[in-house]
């Protein structure tokens, strides 16, 4: 099916109309949905609308980073990720927020205790008008 013809993410229920008995949702959550090829912009007010308050995340993968010479780096596939966090701050959903972050995912290396990537990190959010506010993290 083409893109075109994909339906939209509906949601039955707002997130203050669900039930409040845990029983409810017994081997219902959580909840995970893939949407393959889908490019930015098509889906994140749809997934905030239908999570309200909860907390959620949305990643898209096989990215591929462009080539930055000034900084003596090579664009890569490989480790080429964007999360978007709903609510909370971390991708296993156990830091509640009152807003939304940006994850943008690079190789991680460290030389002598320094992030050697960290300046293409911030580099790659200047791109599109972003600042890095957060320490890069080794995973």
């Amino acid at each position: 099916m083409p893109r075109e013809q994909w339906p939209p993410l509906v949601a039955g229920l707002a997130g203050p109309d669900l039930p409040t008995d845990p029983a409810v949702y017994e081997g219902r959550l959580p909840v995970t949905c893939e949407l393959d090829h889908l490019p930015i912009g098509k889906i994140e007010d749809a997934f905030a609308a239908a999570i309200g308050l909860s907390r959620g995340w949305i990643n898209w993968e096989w990215l591929c980073w462009p080539d930055a010479p000034e900084l003596d780096f090579l664009g890569e596939r490989k480790h080429a990720e964007v999360s978007l966090l709903f609510n909370t701050r971390t991708r296993e959903l156990d830091e509640p927020a009152d807003d939304h972050t940006v994850l943008l995912h690079v190789r991680s290396g460290c030389i002598d205790g320094r992030q050697v990537r960290e300046p293409y990190a911030h580099w790659l959010a200047e791109q599109v008008g972003l600042t890095v506010i957060g320490p890069g993290e080794l995973w």
